[in-house]
């Protein structure tokens, strides 16, 4: 006897047969898992909802970084960029005070609005070097990039130097061998005299891509000085060799010298013993 499901039109029997059988059993599994698999595609990611002094801040700062809004510029007072953006004059402060920790705004002496600014250099890198000090770099990898970029900004000076680099230079290095007594100074002229044969590049990134590394060096150069009694006068005839090269428009000659000049502190490490697999920290 054949009896009709409705819409179905298999033919009933005790399990099912052949493949109507194996049919059955499958519609039957699918029915089973069809919850769980339903749940799953109706699964949505969270939204997240930015805050508005965020947003003001990215609109404010995309016309900065476009340069629709130059530097110099003042914005327009809280109470009109609250209207313009219809929100509250605290969500503007808000967005203000990131922008300004962000160097793009700042707020002039005996100016009640905020004008658009530049990141300083100096800012820049004190971020850069925060943010590789929370990654754990180590000394040596720090002495690393010094070794890397060094050299050829030293190759690069020598070619792009002016006069005025060269007398910059020369009052570096000789401002680090009149002035070394004091190991806090002698290392910060160290510093400065890299400093100043990375602008005479002229290359704002490669001043930017040394200071950061500059400024993780001084911790670990610091205790190299102080205990490397003959650091002082290597550091000093190798600041002279390389102003000679620059002098002289030797790229070959400032790179060689430079590239010495960075090894020379490795060799001061170990004498020092300074474990250069250490992390760098904040102290």
């Amino acid at each position: 006897m054949r009896v009709e499901t409705e819409g179905a039109g298999w033919q009933a029997g005790p399990q099912g047969t052949g493949s109507e059988g194996t049919a059955a059993r499958g519609a039957k599994s699918e029915r089973s898992a069809a919850p769980g698999a339903r749940a799953e595609s109706m699964r949505f990611e969270q939204i997240l909802i930015e805050p508005a002094y965020r947003k003001v801040a990215a609109a404010i700062g995309e016309r900065i970084v476009s340069r629709s809004l130059r530097e110099g510029e003042r914005l327009p007072p809280e109470a009109e960029l609250a209207r313009q953006f219809g929100v509250n004059r605290s969500t503007i402060r808000e967005a203000l005070r990131e922008l300004e920790s962000r160097g793009l705004v700042n707020r002039r002496p005996g100016s009640k609005l905020m004008s658009v600014s530049r990141p300083q250099h100096n800012a820049i890198a004190e971020g850069v070097s925060r943010a590789l000090v929370m990654h754990d770099v180590t000394f040596l990898e720090v002495w690393s990039a010094l070794t890397i970029i060094e050299p050829p900004i030293a190759e690069a000076a020598a070619r792009a130097r002016s006069a005025d680099d060269l007398a910059s230079v020369a009052e570096a290095s000789e401002r680090f061998t009149a002035l070394n007594a004091d190991t806090g100074r002698a290392v910060q002229y160290a510093a400065d005299f890299f400093r100043c044969v990375g602008r005479a590049t002229h290359n704002q990134v490669l001043g930017l891509a040394q200071e950061p590394l500059l400024q993780l060096l001084v911790p670990s150069l610091q205790v190299m000085i102080d205990k490397v009694p003959q650091a002082r006068l290597r550091i000093a005839a190798a600041q002279k060799r390389i102003f000679q090269a620059l002098e002289l428009r030797d790229a070959e000659g400032a790179r060689t010298w430079m590239a010495k000049h960075i090894r020379d502190f490795r060799k001061g490490y170990e004498i020092a013993g300074i474990d250069l697999e250490l992390r760098i920290t904040a102290d």
